[in-house]
Order: structure tokens, then sequence, then C-alpha cells
């Protein structure tokens, strides 16, 4: 990657790169703590920290110089100190996450020219590494594995939250990071919220259930989504479900690389656009998963991106009906040259879980 970023800088003229997004940080320097920003020049690179961190980024980071910023103030103040011992002329920091405050320190502390840029290192992201694409893989492979202990323990009278916190001690007790995904567990009515939290519903008879979910693996994250019923489910449930997997399938025959993100799209829509449910389908319908959970590129009927060999991809068809619930299915894969393959191994049926209290 850094060799990537340092050819990006000298095309534009840049002499340093001050990264403060959490994920490119990571990206750049494989450091894995928080409470720190990495500055990227082409003879020496740095990590600034506080004291908390130093002994984890020095062992994290062995190329990279390790700098606590604390005694002058600010890392913004550190940054203006490295810039004048190396004389830096022009650098660079990522607009489109700093805040006000950063922005006036740097203005104030870093004697440069400055050089607003926007999504630099989330281009380079999108394109996996080999490495990157084997932790990809087994994050969704713990998801998997994790969803289908969870079947097990389903019973009615539990709560959303009660299911959502097994599901994430399956993920991190089967091997991934210690820090889950935000995992969605709902139920009944409740899952036509796209984003809905778990709540203390208990699960009944008849629910349809929710779950939307991932787990980090050394730092790469899965998403995927599955719906299960408690007991039998309804013709109508059976329906859109198969809709539903329907139009997954749709996107997934699509993908390969050179194709548009907005082509994946229209796919998906000729499934469902002539059905009762149009009115009710969610038209943005995937993106990139990497070491953040939506990353480029953006499968959107609008969307100008285009789909590329070695992106991981999550592909998320739904259909969300107030009052009712929702079908959402959603699929982790690695988009070849003629197709894509696919990570999240969990069935897509919709099983009927006895749920006995």
């Amino acid at each position: 990657m850094e060799t990537k970023l340092l050819e990006y800088m000298e095309s534009q003229g840049i002499d340093a790169f001050y990264v403060t997004k959490q994920a490119n940080i990571r990206y750049t320097s494989r450091y894995m703590g928080g409470d720190a920003f990495v500055v990227i020049s082409p003879k020496q690179s740095y990590v600034l920290t506080d004291p908390r961190c130093t002994e984890q980024a020095a062992k994290e980071c062995p190329d990279f110089q390790v700098v606590d910023w604390r005694p002058l103030g600010s890392p913004e103040a550190c940054l203006g100190k490295l810039t004048e011992e190396n004389g830096w002329k022009t650098v660079a920091y990522e607009a489109d996450v700093t805040t006000y405050k950063q922005w006036k320190l740097l203005q104030d502390h870093v004697h440069a020219e400055l050089v607003g840029t926007q999504g630099v290192m989330e281009e380079f992201r999108s394109i996996k590494t080999p490495e990157e694409i084997h932790n990809l893989k087994v994050a969704a492979e713990l998801a998997s594995r994790a969803y289908e202990l969870l079947l097990s323990d389903v019973r009615i009278g539990m709560t959303e939250k009660e299911l959502e916190a097994k599901l994430s001690y399956y993920m991190v007790t089967l091997g991934g990071d210690t820090k889950p995904n935000f995992n969605l567990a709902i139920s009944g009515a409740r899952t036509s919220l796209l984003h809905g939290i778990p709540s203390n519903k208990a699960l009944e008879y008849g629910d349809l259930v929710l779950l939307d979910f991932g787990i980090e693996y050394r730092g790469y994250t899965s998403d995927m989504t599955r719906v299960f019923v408690v007991g039998k489910a309804t013709e109508e449930q059976k329906r859109l479900h198969r809709l539903v997997v329907k139009m997954l399938e749709a996107a997934e025959n699509t993908i390969r690389d050179g194709v548009m993100a907005k082509d994946v799209c229209k796919a998906v829509e000729d499934v469902i656009r002539d059905t009762e449910y149009w009115e009710h389908y969610f038209s943005s319908i995937g993106h990139g998963v990497g070491l953040f959970v939506h990353e480029k590129p953006f499968l959107r009927p609008t969307s100008e991106d285009i789909i590329r060999e070695n992106n991981v991809l999550a592909v998320e068809p739904a259909v969300f009906i107030p009052g009712w619930g929702g079908i959402h299915l959603e699929d982790d894969l690695l988009v070849t040259k003629d197709g894509c393959q696919v990570f999240s191994y969990a069935t897509l049926d919709l099983l009927e879980v006895e749920g006995r209290a």
C-alpha cells in the first residue's frame, strides 16, 4: 500500500501525508490500536501517539518512528515540528474527516502548503491484496459458522438483545477480533427497520427474525444478513423470501470485473419492478467491505463506480414493509475476472426454527 501512496504523493508534489481516519491508519501502518495518527513521507514515516500506546505502536509498526505528541500539546503541533525538521513544503491531510478544530490547529502549527484530499486511500483500499482477501474470507466464514451455532439457541421468549449477545459471543470465541460489529437482531414487524436496534422484545411464535451482522478478523470485517422464522413460516413470508433470493442471485450473476455498479442494481430491479413489492424495495443493494464495513465501490442506481477484480463486496437486496416486516439477505463475495466467489456460506433458506420455550 505504501508504495502506491508514495507514487501518488510524488505525482501530486506532496512531501508528507497526514493520516487521521482509523481505517487508513491501520492500512498504512498496520497499527491496530487507537489514539494515534500517521505521517507518511518518502524518507521516514511516523506514528504519532501518546505514552499509553507507544509500546504497542513500536511493536506493530517497526518501520515507523514512534513519536509521543503529548509534550507538544497536540498531534498537529507535533506534525508542525516534523514539517520544520524535514523541510516539507506540501503536507496533505484527509479533509473528509478533519474537524474544524483540527483544521485550525493545522493552520496554526504546520507552516507549509496544506492540501485537503478525499478518498485517496479509499480508492487504493478497494482492490484487495491476497492477504486482505484471506482475512475477509475468514471473517465471513466466522460469521456463517456463528449463525449456524446460534440457531440451536433460539427460544420463544428470549429477547432480541439476548439473541444479538449470543451471536457476538460465538463470533468472538470462534476466533474473531474482540470488537464485534454493531450487530442487528430484530424480530416480527420490527424487521422492517433498516437499522433497527436490538430491543427487549421477546421472540414470539411466527416471528420473522432478521440478523444483520459481522465480525472483524485481523481488522477486516464481514457483513452478512440472514432471516429465519420462529415456528412455521406464512405463505407471504415464503413468497417474499423467494423473491429476495432471486434478487440476490441476479446481482451475483451480473457481478464480474469491469461491470458498472449501477448495472448490477438494474439487474436486481428487473426482478422486482413489476411485483407488488416494488414500492417497498430499497434500491441501495451493497458496498465494498474491508477495514471498514462500508467502502467503495457502492452498489446504488446513481453510482458511477466500476466493479473491479479483487473487490470484496457485501451484496444485500432487501424489501422492507412498514407494519409487516422485511426480508433482507446479504452475502460477502470476491469479484473475479469472470464472476464472483461467495464467502458467506450459511444457507439462504428461510429456516423454520422450532424455538420451544
